[in-house]
């Protein structure tokens, strides 16, 4: 296929900002992020062969990625006793209007991260989390697991047009976050994200109810010992979600009697 000099200097400038951004990550000396979350740089990364940081671009990307920071969020916005509820997998014809429903019911916002390909197939659905108040995030095109393990350049193109096909959806609404898949984040991928204006987005507790392990074996879980501004991981896609709403029906409330309120994933230091 013919590539028209347009699209050639926009991939040569993607390149550019890619190269930029992993720049400043050496020289800041920004260190892998342990976790029991899983969401944690899980491969070195270096500029691509031939690339190199260019004298004019680094200030600018310095610049840029100081406004949204490197790290990993996994704290609510707020103090010890708030709560980010965050819903992954979306947007699905079946599950995604039972959670906005449990959500509207409990007068909870949450985030909600979505996949590209679905964002694209399901628009009206995305309209309608932006419409009910809740945070926008990118989860990537297709939710491609091993992206970890794929060029620079790949990373990208998942980031951004991940990022791109919900925009289409809601034009003018912002997405806030980037969630790796599986959490598989990477030095470059977490640069990307804030380059674009999105903080890279973990969690604190996970009750892999994706697994479907069971109604009470996710309430055990979400109900534990909860950290200090805990960041909490469900689902509304990628398979049977009943549990989870069934689970969302009994965890909201009994957050409220237990004195939580309910805010955003932290998007500033740290």
């Amino acid at each position: 296929m013919r590539i028209t000099t347009t699209s050639a200097r926009r991939r040569r400038a993607g390149s550019a900002l890619a190269a930029a951004a992993l720049g400043l990550l050496a020289a800041a000396g920004t260190p892998a992020y342990a976790a029991t979350d899983g969401s944690v740089d899980r491969a070195p990364d270096a500029p691509p062969a031939g690339h190199s940081v260019p004298a004019g671009n680094a200030g600018s990307a310095q610049g840029t990625a100081a406004k949204v920071p490197l790290e990993i969020s996994r704290l609510a916005q707020g103090t010890g006793r708030h709560v980010a509820i965050t819903i992954d997998d979306g947007p699905d014809p079946r599950w995604t209007p039972q959670v906005l429903k449990t959500l509207r019911d409990n007068h909870v916002k949450a985030t909600f991260c979505m996949i590209g390909t679905k964002a694209q197939k399901y628009p009206e659905l995305v309209r309608a989390v932006a419409a009910d108040g809740h945070q926008l995030c990118d989860h990537s095109v297709d939710h491609d697991v091993t992206m970890d393990h794929k060029p620079v350049a790949y990373q990208r193109r998942q980031i951004l047009e991940g990022k791109a096909m919900i925009e289409k959806a809601v034009p003018g609404v912002p997405v806030t976050y980037y969630r790796a898949p599986g959490g598989a984040f990477t030095p470059a991928s977490r640069a990307i994200a804030a380059e674009s204006g999105m903080r890279p987005l973990g969690w604190s507790v996970d009750p892999k109810d994706w697994s479907r392990p069971g109604l009470e074996a996710i309430l055990s879980t979400v109900k534990g010992k909860l950290p200090q501004q805990p960041t909490v991981l469900f689902h509304d896609g990628g398979g049977d979600r009943s549990e989870t709403v069934a689970a969302l029906k009994k965890y909201l409330p009994w957050l409220t009697e237990q004195g939580y309120r309910f805010s955003f994933p932290t998007r500033t230091t740290p």
